[in-house]
């Protein structure tokens, strides 16, 4: 408004232009200095923003304070005042572009800025001179031109180089060099005596040029500045920029040499001004350059030092796949030198089995269309051969550094893996090895059931085996001859079964193999590896017979890997009770088996106590006259939960809980109450009690049974114990001692299922036995003469004629059975033919239709 005043003539044009000038400076210079106080007050002194700021309002301050004073002072002095103002101004203005943040970070890149914009100012002001109109130049006007020309050359350089706050700088420096300008161009016009409307314009840059430095101070920012780098302590000032003023120079001296044809002094001395300040810029220049240098060999240095130090091997790898660089590492780590790798191609230095692999991924990664320079990376594992031709396990992360110019290649780390293998495979082995024998164990064979589970469609099987004797070995010979024979097994496994088979030891004498044969391959393979385990194992001092049971299960059977191996081990206890050194198949049957054998082994403990347990009674026929002359007692259990339960099922689960001498003392105890009774209603008759070969071998066997007959007051004779003939062979001379016992004590013995086991005629000799009991399958199921059953069961009634015992035949079903029996010579018989097996009311009634005999 002040100067539209001036322009209107309202006020006089210098009055105009100080007030004008005066006020903008006044308020701009104070918003500036009161800005770097702020700052200063939060941040501190050191601050860039800070001092720049406040130095800015200083040259505004200046450059306003100069203005407002013209009006004040002599019309001759006036140019030399302005001149002054301009020269503060131009100092504050250029140490305020050099201090704000970004513009220049060390004293030598401020300085090196100073001589840059001083050697564009002396150029430009050469040009100028020369350039027409011709003639005298006042000193005030020539001496304002060469401080502009210098202050708008450095502050220009200095705000192009402000790259990170370049949007500040560039306001600031923009504001600056108008500041200057039109306080330059106030200095030539009141110089050259010029018209007053000239000083009007002149002051415009004048007044908006604080203003524009204003927003772009406060638009700097106010925080830390960032810190120096090498980059940015040794960049260079753009040579264009100092070669087109130079170029303009020597065209104008072209010039001006042709239309006027010699120098002036002036122009002479501003020629050769020039030279010292490109001389320095060029030593300052020299010296950035060298110290850049000497930066670069030691970073050089110090990443030769870490690549070389580290354990990582470093490649450069082309998109041809050749390698172009190695780390000096490489010697070191691999022993390989730069004509053992450098030109050849990656996947020549890999394992033949694994270089298509890293070809592959290395394809694979030059293949994407943008070029990752972001840090991600590829890992591949694979063998490299050394310098002493050693294959090496190593790790390699591929970056893809096509994206960094400085690189334009994929970057290969590779690391010597070697030792975190081998300790892989030691930890392997821990884990999943069984330490005595060598083979997998549990956790090793689970994983390898599931591995092979997840196939679709693959078959194959899984056998448990079990070996019956160790307990014994390691007993009577020692816990070492134990592991002995264990480690002879496990070499054995590994000799039968297959290459893609897995054996493994589940826990103390029980082994597993896994095969990826079907179902009769595999069992094929459990009897061959049944005959191996069998045979005798030959050991230093001692030759060891073993028992094996063998149960298999398809793999892919089953809900899970814990079924399949409960199916094989319920095979394999099938094969335990069918006799030992078998092979069996899992089914459904042996899951119901199973189920039953748990619910009896949980609820016949207490039987006894809870009186579930009762006895049948079976008579004895005599076949001359068809009267009864004994009974024989059958157990029954007749348990709420399960039902009735007989002998066959009961009596091994009763062995297994140990549960059998309390049973069978129970048996003889209510056998003989019920003998008493009957004997007391005038009933002559023998019982027959079962015993086991377990119980027999009771040490207090005959005392208790004499005890029981005292008190039932029964006499010996009439107590009849019978065996079954196949427990008689597991211990002889202990049955053949404890029937002795029995036989002296008055009780009369019997050995039962004659003909059903295997006991020979010397055994037979041997047993003081008084009854013979024979079993139903020497007796023909018809009565046709001519079954080959007949002769045999003569040749055993005559045999038992010779021996002094009484023949019993039984389980006699059918009538031509009793009178195969009558004919070859039997005395006794019992079965369903007969009499039925009943209670003793019944078999009360039975006998009361009877007189007693005489026995």
């Amino acid at each position: 408004m002040l100067l539209l005043a001036g322009f209107l003539d309202l006020l006089p044009e210098i009055v105009a232009v100080a007030a004008a000038t005066a006020t903008v400076a006044l308020v701009v210079g104070v918003r500036l200095i009161r800005l770097a106080l702020t700052i200063r007050a939060v941040y501190g002194t050191r601050l860039g923003t800070c001092r720049g700021a406040g130095l800015l309002g200083i040259g505004v301050l200046a450059g306003g304070l100069a203005v407002a004073a013209l009006p004040l002072v002599a019309p001759a002095s006036r140019a030399g005042v302005a001149v002054g103002g301009l020269a503060v101004a131009v100092l504050a203005y250029l140490l305020g572009m050099l201090l704000l943040p970004g513009a220049a970070t060390t004293v030598a890149t401020r300085v090196r800025r100073g001589f840059d914009g001083l050697s564009i100012g002396i150029t430009l002001a050469f040009a100028g001179w020369l350039m027409p109109p011709a003639g005298p130049m006042p000193p005030a006007a020539l001496a304002a031109a060469l401080i502009a020309a210098a202050g708008i050359s450095v502050v220009t350089v200095t705000a192009l180089r402000a790259a990170r706050y370049r949007p500040a700088a560039l306001l600031s420096g923009s504001g600056s060099g108008a500041a200057m300008t039109g306080l330059a161009a106030l200095a030539m016009v009141i110089a050259y005596g010029g018209p007053q409307w000239a000083m009007l314009v002149a002051a415009a840059p004048l007044v908006f040029g604080p203003v524009v430095i204003s927003i772009g101070a406060h638009r700097a920012p106010a925080g830390p500045p960032p810190p120096p780098t090498i980059e940015a302590e040794s960049r260079l000032s753009a040579y264009p920029l100092l070669s087109v003023p130079a170029m303009v120079a020597t065209l104008a001296a072209v010039y001006h040499l042709v239309t006027v044809g010699h120098f002036d002094h002036t122009s002479i001395v501003l020629g050769l001004a020039g030279i010292p300040a490109m001389v320095v810029r060029e030593v300052l220049a020299a010296m950035d350059i060298r110290g850049y240098a000497r930066r670069l060999a030691r970073q050089e240095a110090h990443f030769r030092s870490m690549v070389s130090g580290g354990n990582d091997l470093t490649m450069v790898v082309g998109e041809d796949l050749l390698v172009r660089w190695q780390s000096p590492a490489a010697a070191r780590l691999f022993g390989l030198s730069d004509a053992d790798v450098i030109g050849r191609s990656f996947g020549e230095l890999m394992h033949p089995d694994d270089a298509a692999d890293v070809t592959t991924l290395l394809t694979a990664v030059l293949a994407q269309r943008q070029p990752v320079a972001d840090g991600r990376t590829r890992l591949v594992a694979a063998r490299l051969r050394d310098g002493h031709g050693a294959w090496r396990d190593t790790e390699s992360t591929i970056s893809d550094q096509r994206g960094v110019p400085e690189v334009g290649a994929l970057v290969v780390h590779m690391r010597d893996v070697g030792e975190r293998r081998r300790l892989e495979r030691t930890l392997h082995q821990l884990a999943f090895t069984d330490q005595l024998t060598g083979l997998a164990n549990r956790r090793e064979l689970m994983r390898t059931i599931v591995t092979q589970r997840a196939v679709p469609g693959h078959g194959g099987a899984l056998l448990v085996i079990d070996l019956h004797g160790m307990a014994g070995i390691n007993d009577v010979r020692g816990r070492e001859v134990g592991d002995a024979v264990l480690i002879e097994v496990g070499r054995r496994l590994r000799a039968t079964v297959g290459s893609d088979d897995v054996a493994a030891r589940l826990a103390g004498d029980e082994f597993a193999v896994v095969t990826v044969e079907g179902p009769m391959l595999a069992y094929a393979l459990a009897t061959r590896l049944l005959t191996a385990l069998t045979e005798p194992y030959q050991l230093p001092g001692a030759i060891v017979h073993l028992h094996v049971s063998i149960g298999l299960a398809e793999v892919s059977g089953g809900d899970s890997v814990d079924d399949v191996l409960r199916r094989a081990d319920l095979a394999r206890r099938r094969a335990r009770q069918l006799g030992r050194n078998r092979v069996e198949w899992y089914d459904a049957f042996l899951e119901e088996q199973l189920v039953r054998r748990m619910d009896l082994e949980r609820e016949l403990p207490g039987a006894v106590e809870r009186g579930e347990l009762d006895l049948v009674y079976q008579p004895v026929i005599a076949l001359e006259d068809g009267r009864p002359v004994g009974v024989e007692a059958l157990l029954r259990w007749r348990s709420p939960m399960l039902g009735t339960v007989l002998p066959a099922e009961l009596l091994p689960v009763a062995e297994d809980l140990a549960l059998i001498d309390e049973i069978g003392r129970w048996v003889r105890q209510r056998a003989c109450r019920q003998l008493a009774a009957w004997s007391r209603l005038g009933h002559d008759l023998w019982m027959a009690v079962n015993v086991s070969q377990r119980e027999l071998a009771a040490p207090d066997f005959v005392s208790t049974v004499a005890a029981t007959l005292a008190a039932h007051r029964i006499a010996p004779e009439r107590l009849v114990v019978e065996i079954a003939e196949s427990r008689v062979a597991a211990d002889v001379p202990t049955v053949v001692t404890q029937l002795a016992g029995l036989r002296a004590l008055g009780v009369r013995t019997a050995l039962d299922d004659f003909g059903a086991g295997q006991a020979s005629l010397a055994q037979l000799r041997r047993l003081p036995v008084d009854i013979l009991k024979i079993d139903r399958a020497l007796v023909a199921d018809s009565g046709d003469r001519r079954t080959p059953s007949k002769p045999l069961i003569d040749v055993v009634v005559s045999l038992g004629r010779r021996l002094g015992l009484e023949i019993l035949a039984e389980g006699l079903e059918a009538t031509a059975q009793v009178d195969q029996a009558r004919e070859a010579g039997c005395r006794f018989a019992q079965g369903h033919a007969l009499a039925r097996p009943a209670p003793a009311e019944r078999v009360e009634a039975f006998l009361a239709e009877f007189h007693t005999p005489s026995v």
